[in-house]
């Protein structure tokens, strides 16, 4: 039997914010942007070329929910956007104005750089050998 992860919730304050960054300035894809009730939506994103693993941008419901935005991984890096072309990318994410919280390394497993979203969550963009 095969299984893989369909989406992974990343809690925001506002659903149109969301999207202008990650669609309007990571160049993600809108996969599905339905209404559920007048405050709810079921909004999935992806990065270009991605098949599989979605991201549900799901706006904070609650004081608790409100809470996490940003820390979800305790101040870690959470999400880990894999690309072939690093260089290219990581050009196209400062010209974006895009929060890049540390200066780009090589390590044993290839290129990368921690980024911020606007929400306070950190990202590695990485280039593997």
């Amino acid at each position: 039997m095969t299984q893989f992860i369909s989406a992974i919730s990343l809690v925001v304050p506002d659903y149109d914010q969301a999207i202008a960054f990650y669609v309007g300035l990571l160049g993600f894809d809108l996969i599905e942007d339905t209404e559920l009730s007048e405050d709810k939506r079921w909004v999935l994103v992806a990065p270009p070329g991605s098949t599989e693993t979605r991201l549900l941008l799901a706006k904070a419901s609650n004081e608790a929910q409100e809470e996490v935005i940003g820390e979800q991984a305790g101040n870690r890096v959470f999400l880990f956007l894999e690309t072939y072309d690093f260089d290219a990318d990581f050009a196209l994410m400062e010209r974006a104005g895009v929060d890049i919280i540390e200066e780009p390394r090589v390590e044993s497993y290839g290129k990368v750089v921690v980024f911020r979203d606007p929400f306070g969550n950190k990202w590695d963009l990485i280039e593997r050998h």
